[in-house]
């Protein structure tokens, strides 16, 4: 009866490969941070929420600051927003889900990692490559599937209190109730502000949006092992406002006004999903599950004189049967999913709005030797509106050659359509002209983005003195059939797209070393480098703001937990980065102009936390404590209104120096 629990429990948190998950509570368990399997098919790692307490963490977006695998940058000068890379492509080629629903997509690819809250993240699984066609046709690069805390895992009461240097302050508070055997609910509600206006490097803009956000979740799980029946409902509701621009700007005054250059960003989202899943009982490996979920995105903002509001309505529904094939070395998981995408969407008054809709059919075998060899093979076949029908074939093989040892194969399609506008609201921050060259295709004149990646990856667990080591070696390669083209390379005072013209590739390489040093002393290390190009109207270049060399070291320590919980944690994070293509500027006047590349620079990071007890802990650190900062961050900021003003060149840190505070309580 009690391993009929676990499974329904696990059930959805699984993609296709449930055998798998079991291995990653094994891995809470034992509180590792980040964790590799040797026995999965896929490349992936596990972000435990003991790494998420490494750092801040204050939502999504800042989850990745201690993870290799991931590289955070922010994407423009004045909202603060983190984006996140994989492979050396950013977040709109990667599938970003919660639970295995997709989640950051369309209306909210630009700020919606920052709206999921850290506190309600209990793991997050990051897989490079293609990911499983279960999950849809769009994963180019990765997939990144975020666990939110469970209603029967969750304690009574939790809070945290957050403050830093740069203004900002926040409080989550999660609310848990076991209402029976069966029924547990829990309530999330997250609130967060920057109140005060700061401006570092006095150019007179803020160097940080002032903002607030409130997040509101209620979970509710089911489960019945007597019957095999297992659900969870859950209900959101999100607002946030964010208000940036020259220190002098006032909205209530200055709105769309040439008095000064401002800009206003306010999003309101709610989301409901469903999950409803059987397990046979006379056939424990079988079970059916049904996905839905709903959400209503509307986004209403400005920037300068830049107008840009879209809204998205979106449903998604998920079908999946999980059996065997003879025997449980021969596993499959098979289904139907239907996604509607309704857009209303206007960029400066010109409505571009659209409604897209999509019908899919999937199967996926996986056999398992439990031994040296598995491997993973799915299909899909799916009609898009726009895009037509298509087919996506995803290929995993895992070997284990010796003892300790993996290596893994990976290739498979993606297919997107690119929302140009709301995957590029950073470039509204300037005064660049928007044009779209090509007019033949059904998505703003383009045809669908198209890719192959495959790619190899190898690691070795091994003694090095007596102490736990393991070395790993990922190389990837992304092929674009086709790409739509975001050029900034042909004129500072314009942004082209278009469908690729000729050649764009990415290829990844990544090469990590962890060591246990001594007891509690453990290092983490990778080197990075991406050799990625595009064939532009005005020649070939490196993606620009992607540095080619990058470096990561973390070191973390704790002490022994002494009685009563009483324990010191200590984590220190570097980043180096080489230097990075620029967009072009050379035809602006030499005041407004930037070199064709950035300097390379570095970023530390570091955390203490003193735990009281198993019940408090408070925690203090600080971001960028070599205080890098990146010298004319703004182009023409004396001139905002002008030819040459552009605040989306951004290679580094705005900011400065930040160091936070905040406290953990629990009642269990």
């Amino acid at each position: 009866m009690k391993k009929i629990t676990l499974f329904l429990l696990l059930l959805f948190s699984t993609v296709a490969f449930s055998q798998e998950k079991l291995d990653e509570v094994v891995v809470e368990k034992k509180k590792k941070g980040i964790q590799k399997s040797l026995n999965k098919v896929t490349n992936t790692s596990v972000v435990t929420s003991h790494e998420l307490l490494k750092a801040a963490c204050c939502n999504l977006a800042e989850s990745f600051e201690t993870n290799p695998s991931i590289d955070v940058n922010f994407s423009d000068a004045l909202t603060g927003t983190k984006q996140i890379k994989m492979l050396g492509l950013t977040s709109p080629y990667l599938m970003i889900t919660e639970e295995n629903i997709p989640s950051v997509r369309g209306a909210s690819q630009a700020y919606g990692l920052s709206f999921t809250p850290g506190t309600w993240i209990e793991s997050i699984q990051i897989t490079k490559g293609a990911g499983s066609v279960v999950n849809g046709y769009e994963s180019i690069s990765g997939q990144i599937n975020t666990e939110l805390i469970k209603p029967a895992k969750d304690i009574p009461f939790f809070l945290n209190f957050y403050g830093s240097t740069d203004s900002r302050f926040e409080l989550n508070t999660h609310f848990n109730r076991k209402l029976s055997e069966k029924w547990a609910t829990s309530l999330f509600v997250h609130g967060n502000a920057r109140v005060a206006k700061n401006d570092m490097n006095h150019d007179h803009f803020l160097d940080n949006p002032l903002g607030k956000q409130l997040n509101i979740a209620n979970r509710w799980q089911y489960s019945n092992p007597e019957t095999g029946w297992v659900s969870f409902i859950n209900a959101r509701f999100m607002k946030d406002e964010k208000q940036t621009g020259e220190v002098d700007f006032d909205p209530k005054r200055d709105k769309l006004t040439t008095n000064y250059w401002g800009s206003e960003i306010n999003t309101e989202r709610f989301d409901f999903t469903s999950k409803i899943g059987y397990v046979f009982k006379d056939m424990p490996y079988q079970s059916v599950g049904f996905q839905n979920a709903f959400s209503n995105h509307n986004q209403q903002s400005y920037f300068g004189l830049n107008q840009y509001d879209i809204k998205q309505q979106n449903f998604y529904s998920n079908l999946i049967l999980n059996s065997i094939i003879s025997n449980t070395r021969n596993k499959f998981a098979t289904g139907l999913n239907f996604a509607y995408d309704n857009y209303t969407e206007l960029v400066n008054r010109v409505d571009v709005s659209r409604i897209d809709n999509s019908v899919g059919a999937f199967f996926e075998y996986t056999f398992d030797d439990n031994d040296k060899f598995s491997y993973i093979l799915g299909v899909r076949a799916d009609y898009h509106n726009r895009l037509g029908a298509f087919v996506t074939p995803r290929l995993h093989v895992r070997y284990n050659p010796w003892e300790k040892s993996v290596l893994r194969f990976s290739a498979g399609r993606g297919k997107r359509a690119a929302n140009i506008y709301a995957e590029n609201q950073q470039l509204f921050g300037s005064s660049r002209v928007f044009s779209v060259l090509d007019t033949d295709g059904k998505l703003y004149g383009l045809d669908p983005e198209i890719a192959w990646n495959y790619g190899m990856s190898f690691t070795q667990n091994f003694k090095l003195l007596g102490k736990s080591a393991d070395v790993s070696i990922d190389f990837y390669r992304t092929d674009f059939q086709n790409q739509a083209v975001v050029d900034v390379m042909q004129s500072p005072q314009q942004v082209v797209f278009y469908n690729l013209k000729g050649n764009s590739y990415a290829n990844s390489l990544q090469v990590d070393f962890n060591l246990e040093i001594i007891k509690h002393l453990n290092l983490r290390t990778a080197y990075k480098y991406y050799d990625i190009s595009t064939d532009y109207l005005s020649g070939s270049y490196q993606r620009p703001l992607q540095a080619k060399h990058r470096f990561f070291g973390n070191l973390e320590f704790a002490t022994h937990i002494k009685e009563k919980g009483q324990q010191w944690k200590f984590d220190y994070t570097l980043n180096w980065l080489g230097k990075q293509q620029l967009p072009y500027t050379e035809s602006n006047p030499i005041a407004d102009r930037l070199p064709e590349f950035s300097p390379s620079f570095s970023v530390m990071n570091a955390q203490i936390t003193r735990t009281f007890s198993s019940t408090f802990e408070m925690y203090i650190g600080g971001e960028n404590i070599g205080n890098y900062r990146q010298g004319n961050a703004i182009i023409g900021e004396h001139n905002p209104f002008g030819a040459h003003f552009d605040t989306s060149i951004v290679y580094a840190p705005i900011f400065g120096q930040m160091y936070y505070a905040g406290l953990r309580f629990k009642i269990k």
